[in-house]
């Protein structure tokens, strides 16, 4: 019963476009799909994933497995006990160079680049003037002279497209600062035997490795790979950045030890959901703002004092004012909770919205993300949500529903 719900629940959460499968060659649909998936773009481990079974759908633009042979439970709780393979080489990676390279990102985002060390980083957020957020990214603050930066897929063309736009008004100010938009592919290995299996083909020592710093480092004779310590389910992990014309290879390698399997884009959706982690366009968006969003610790001490960053005339007053509604997470029985479900008081008033929903494979409940009035935000308070015209109990909950195992070292 549970898995039923599970796979009748996943499909809803992903962004629409998602469900549309790809590469059949059904009788009378061949032209229509061939030409789908002409106009879709493809990582370089496209025709791997085929091999391997995966299912592909749609997905911002691209064609991405959202599974393999093994259920979404199966690599779900695969994850969660030993380590998965995700292709996450359609997020956009970006290089920032130049003496004002820090200036420039942090007159783009919230965060505080400036105070990180070497090979460093941080989840950040670009925003706009109305307070609003644009995209949430990661920013490592490299000992090669440079700043990595990775956004997020569906967003790439407004990220690259804003970043030029405030790149040419620094070089016509006269800083010195340039971009490089990175054609390396992107592969996450994330699970508790993850280091063990990694370890195998690094020279660095991964305990030194803890979460959210990264290192450059040739990987099982691969050269030119960049390890950080994180990733997008709440389990220990990395992102390896590698040339392209090496990916196949190296996910090769990973897969030749029996701890790791692949896994596609819907067990990273209930794994992220589980960890708390927003989905950019559900959960965040240019509607929201990071107090809204409970991502206030984003925001740099540094920055909130110096309110120079876009939006932070909004931003700042809220931190102390507060916010008419607050994201929160929900757990409740029943049928599955899914994205823009209405939550109701107990007198039946709506109050907010579900963003993000799905059953969890690790607790056996439904758990979601949702905004709800201020009023309502607190940790154990009840509430209704709304499934099929039925008010059906739910409580405020703490996230992460499951708890994190990002290794900060021993």
């Amino acid at each position: 019963m549970f898995a039923r719900s599970f796979a009748n629940g996943l499909c809803s959460r992903l962004p629409r476009e998602t469900t549309r499968t790809v590469g059949l060659r059904a009788t009378g649909r061949q032209d229509r799909q061939a030409s789908t998936e002409v106009a879709l773009k493809k990582t370089p481990l496209y025709d791997f994933h085929r091999a391997q079974g995966g299912k592909m759908v749609e997905f911002a633009g691209w064609s991405m497995p959202v599974q393999y042979k093994d259920s979404h439970i199966n690599s779900h709780m695969h994850t969660r006990q030993h380590c998965s393979i995700f292709d996450v080489s359609h997020m956009l990676q970006t290089k920032v160079y130049g003496r004002d390279r820090v200036k420039f990102i942090e007159s783009l985002i919230v965060g505080d680049i400036a105070e990180l060390k070497d090979n460093q980083g941080t989840l950040s957020l670009f925003t706009n003037s109305k307070g609003g957020i644009m995209d949430d990214l990661i920013v490592t603050k490299t000992d090669g002279g440079y700043l990595y930066v990775v956004s997020n897929a569906g967003c790439a063309d407004k990220d690259s497209a804003h970043m030029q736009a405030r790149l040419q008004e620094f070089k016509a100010a006269g800083h010195d600062v340039d971009l490089e938009f990175m054609e390396e592919s992107l592969i996450a290995l994330q699970g508790p035997s993850m280091a063990q299996v990694l370890q195998k083909g690094v020279g660095d020592d991964l305990r030194k490795l803890t979460f959210m710093t990264s290192v450059l480092t040739p990987m099982f004779g691969i050269k030119g790979c960049r390890v950080t310590r994180c990733g997008y389910t709440g389990e220990d992990g990395v992102e390896i950045s590698v040339p392209s014309g090496d990916v196949v290879s190296l996910t090769e390698k990973l897969l030749a030890d029996s701890e790791v399997r692949l896994a596609g884009l819907g067990a990273r959706d209930s794994l992220r959901l589980e960890a708390g982690l927003c989905l950019y366009g559900n959960d965040i968006d240019e509607t929201t703002t990071p107090v809204e969003a409970s991502l206030v610790w984003t925001i740099g001490k540094r920055r909130r004092q110096a309110r120079d960053f876009p939006g932070a005339d909004v931003i700042v007053p809220q931190i102390k004012a507060k916010t008419q509604r607050k994201r929160v997470g929900l757990i409740s029985t029943g049928p599955p909770v899914r994205q823009h479900t209405p939550i109701l008081s107990s007198d039946g008033r709506v109050i907010g919205e579900v963003t993000s929903g799905c059953p969890s494979p690790c607790l056996k409940q439904n758990v979601a993300m949702a905004y709800v009035e201020a009023g309502f935000s607190k940790v154990g308070t009840s509430i209704q949500v709304e499934v099929r015209k039925k008010a059906v109990p739910a409580v405020v909950s703490k996230m992460p529903f499951v708890p994190t195992k990002y290794y900060m070292g021993q």
